[in-house]
This record gives C-alpha cells, sequence and structure tokens, in this order.
C-alpha cells in the first residue's frame, strides 16, 4: 500500500506543477482538435467524463486512466458533424492483457475542414486548396490494485493546410480511483502535454494542456449517476474583457463588476455538470444530460436566450452492437450532432467465423 501512496504523490505533484506555467489561455495553440470529444457520449455529457470507468474505450482519449479489462476487444466507431460542414472522427480499440493487469488501446482522431477557394490579395481566384488534421495515439492503463489504476496516452498529430504542414507529439498521464462499495469513483488527468517539432512556419507554436479533476457518484435508490469535473484547472482565470459587451447603466456609462460575482463566475466556469439515468437490468437505455457554463459564458449572446452550454444524448444496446447520439448546443445557431456504435469485436465477428 506505501508503494501505491508514492504513485499517488507523484502523480499529484505532476498534475500540480504546470499550474501557474502556462500562458493565457485565449493565447492561440495548435491541433487543438485533440480536446473535441471522442464519442456522443463526451459530447452529450458537457465534452468530459474522467472518472467513470467501464466498457467504454473511447473514454481513454480523455483519461488513459479509465482502461480496464472491459475494454478487450472494444471496438469504437464515431462520427461527428461540426458545424460549416466541418467533419470529425475518432476511432478506438481495446486490448487486455490479465496476466499484467495491463490494459492498451490505439485510436485515431481525424478531423476535415474541407476544400477552400484559393485567393490572391486582390481577390483572383487561384483554384482551391484541402485542410485536415490528424492525430494517432497509443496508450495503457495498469491496475495498482483493486481500487487505482494509472495511464499514460502518447499521441503523434499531424496537420496539412494547403502547402503548410506541421508536426507535434503529445502525451496524456491519469488516474483512477473507484470504492464499489459506496459507488464512488474519481479521476484525474494532465492532458496534451507535448511540442510541436515542425512548426506550420518558422516559430513553433505552443499546445493546449488541460488539468482536470472530476468525480461521479451512483446514486442507491436511483438508476443515476451524476458526475462533477473540474477542466482546465492549469489556469485559474478563464474570463476575457469584451469591450463591446460591457455592463452599462441607462447613461451608457460601465458599471464596476462587484469582485465576488467576478470570482463565482470564473470558478463555474471550471465546472462541467452531467448525468446519466442508466435504465434496463443491464442498462440497456442511457439518457445522458449536461451542462457546461464556460461554453454558456463564451457563447451566448447577452440581448437573447439560448440553451448555449447544454447538452444531451442517449445510448441504446441492441443486441451485441451499442448506439450513441449526442448533440452539443454552442450557441443561437444550433449545436453539432455526434453518433458512434460500439461493439465488442471478437464477439461480434470472430466467434460468428
Amino acid at each position: 500500500m506505501k508503494k501505491n501512496k508514492y504513485y499517488l504523490y507523484i502523480f499529484c505533484i505532476a498534475c500540480l506543477s504546470p499550474l501557474n506555467s502556462f500562458a493565457q489561455f485565449g493565447v492561440a495553440k495548435v491541433f487543438d482538435f485533440v480536446h473535441l470529444p471522442s464519442n456522443p457520449r463526451l459530447s452529450a455529457l458537457g465534452g468530459s467524463l474522467v472518472s467513470v470507468q467501464d466498457d467504454d474505450v473511447a473514454l481513454a482519449a480523455i483519461n488513459p486512466a479509465l482502461l480496464n479489462e472491459r475494454s478487450h476487444h472494444e471496438l469504437s466507431i464515431n462520427h461527428e458533424f461540426h458545424f460549416a460542414g466541418i467533419n470529425y472522427g475518432y476511432t478506438a480499440y481495446g486490448y487486455h492483457f490479465d496476466s499484467l493487469a495491463l490494459t492498451i488501446h490505439g485510436a485515431a482522431h481525424y478531423v476535415d475542414y474541407g476544400e477552400f477557394v484559393r485567393a490572391d490579395i486582390f481577390g483572383e481566384k487561384q483554384g482551391t486548396f484541402d485542410a485536415s488534421e490528424v492525430a494517432f495515439t497509443l496508450g495503457a492503463a495498469k491496475k495498482l490494485n483493486d481500487r487505482i489504476s494509472l495511464g499514460v496516452n502518447l499521441r503523434a498529430i499531424n496537420a496539412n493546410y494547403a502547402e503548410y504542414g506541421s508536426f507535434a507529439l503529445s502525451g496524456d498521464v491519469g488516474i483512477h480511483y473507484t470504492n464499489p462499495a459506496k459507488s464512488f469513483e474519481f479521476g484525474a488527468v494532465w492532458k496534451n502535454v507535448g511540442t510541436q517539432l515542425n512548426p506550420f512556419y518558422e516559430t513553433k507554436d505552443k499546445l493546449r494542456q488541460d488539468v482536470q479533476i472530476g468525480f461521479s457518484k451512483r446514486l442507491k435508490y436511483l438508476p443515476f449517476r451524476y458526475s462533477i469535473i473540474a477542466h482546465n484547472l492549469q489556469q485559474w482565470n478563464l474570463r476575457y474583457s469584451d469591450p463591446s459587451n460591457l455592463p452599462t447603466d441607462i447613461f451608457g456609462n460601465v458599471i464596476e463588476e462587484k469582485n465576488s460575482l467576478v470570482i463565482i463566475d470564473n470558478f463555474f466556469r471550471h465546472i462541467i455538470v452531467n448525468g446519466e439515468f442508466l435504465l434496463g437490468k443491464r442498462e440497456q437505455i442511457r439518457l445522458r444530460l449536461a451542462y457546461n457554463h464556460l461554453r454558456k459564458a463564451e457563447l451566448s449572446v447577452a440581448s437573447l436566450n439560448s440553451l448555449a452550454g447544454f447538452s444531451f444524448g442517449f445510448g441504446i444496446n441492441v443486441k451485441k452492437i451499442k448506439i450513441d447520439y449526442g448533440v452539443s448546443l454552442y450557441h443561437l445557431e444550433g449545436g453539432t450532432n455526434h453518433l458512434g456504435i460500439r461493439m465488442n469485436f471478437v464477439d461480434m465477428f470472430i466467434k460468428r467465423v
């Protein structure tokens, strides 16, 4: 047990060390697509779920420590219809080594931005060009005992925008703790730690990292599990000043916000609250909903009401196939639609032969 405590200490130090070393949250970063939800379940749950360890191999994209023996031969195929005709997808496959208490997974992200018109400084059209990004991930999780797992992801990222290209390497390190007697789970992750090896032009750009912690609790007398996730903990202040949207009085004078309200608003920008209704003896039907305050604060129009920040979806188990659907609402223009299927590859194909 002492050895396991050392692992916990090392992980906590690793996660806390970057808290004061990052640039401002709003500064442009590259390869941000790796932070998109890997499957419809994550889309429906507000974009993150670092603390639930089950058979969903795609959750390893957000926290590699969630890999476990139930991920063995699990195949997850997902596609999101993003805004402006952008297409995004994620595919993952898991494998468990029982003798080593080790689970691995391989995954591929891709985003296709479509075709763009190329023009010179005078507006003369000169044909078209494509833009796309792809990332390949290899990860593993090791079970230290019945309650604690550690996980690591290694990721190679490549982007091509017309004749410009870039390459980067990054990784994630995560931990998961479970207490089955109390139906309680805890997870933490330091995500996308890495560097750009080959810049688009001359100067290397930074990768956006994300430190997250969260816990999940299943209710005793209701088939419902709720989760609370704190994200972007590497930087406390996520607010920014918008000169066009400052509060004013009837005379047009700018009203200074109370410091207490600023602190409260900034605190909740770090929080995602979500829940899953798990219906049926084998949880064949799952209803999901979530609220992400950062999305609400950044993408709402002050003078108009919208459901920005909310998301919802469902999952259905049909024999050996699990179908998931998620909707993320970003602003008045609507949201994104995310579809996915999960299955055990061996049960689905090999055993039938």
